[in-house]
């Protein structure tokens, strides 16, 4: 596909009016926000705790993480933490950035752009199969049983009695 570069603003959170736009490099394999050193100084970010790396070349090294600032890219906004390289390092943007801010990478432009399925708004998608407030954790409906091969039990067997008196309303 190549190299797809996009112009992003950084800024921190917790003091606004500190604040970048860069060029940052769209690299899907990569998990995170990674900034150089000398610009996570200039935003005057908080060093929050350490982590281990593993790179392309399957190198570990343990480095630091800073938070927490608001990337704005493609007309979206998210908060994030940021993994900290040394001076000089690529900007990246990492596939957590593109899930929150729900934006995807066109192969045809190399572009980034929001996903077609949620073009005004990011879509966060909540895996609940009830709302939180039923009795039930999660429902589900098959014409055949669901047997654990452990208890050899289906799920219509095991029954939760609940007192609702219990519930909370």
């Amino acid at each position: 596909m190549g190299k797809v570069v996009e112009r992003i603003k950084v800024i921190n959170v917790f003091e606004p009016e500190r604040e970048i736009e860069l060029e940052a490099v769209i690299d899907t394999g990569a998990t995170m926000l990674v900034l150089p050193q000398n610009v996570i100084d200039k935003l005057n970010l908080r060093k929050m705790r350490e982590v281990k790396v593993r790179y392309a070349n399957n190198k570990t090294e343990i480095k630091s993480i800073y938070g927490v600032v608001t990337v704005e890219m493609c007309g979206r906004a998210g908060e994030f933490n940021v993994l900290a390289e040394p001076e000089g390092a690529q900007p990246l943007i990492g596939q957590i950035i593109l899930e929150q801010l729900d934006l995807i990478v066109d192969p045809s432009t190399r572009k980034v752009i929001p996903n077609p399925r949620s073009p005004e708004m990011p879509m966060v998608e909540v895996l609940m199969a009830t709302p939180p407030n039923s009795m039930y954790a999660v429902r589900y409906c098959s014409p055949r049983p669901l047997r654990a091969s452990h208890t050899r039990k289906t799920l219509s067997a095991i029954r939760l009695k609940i007192n609702p008196d219990q519930m909370g309303g």
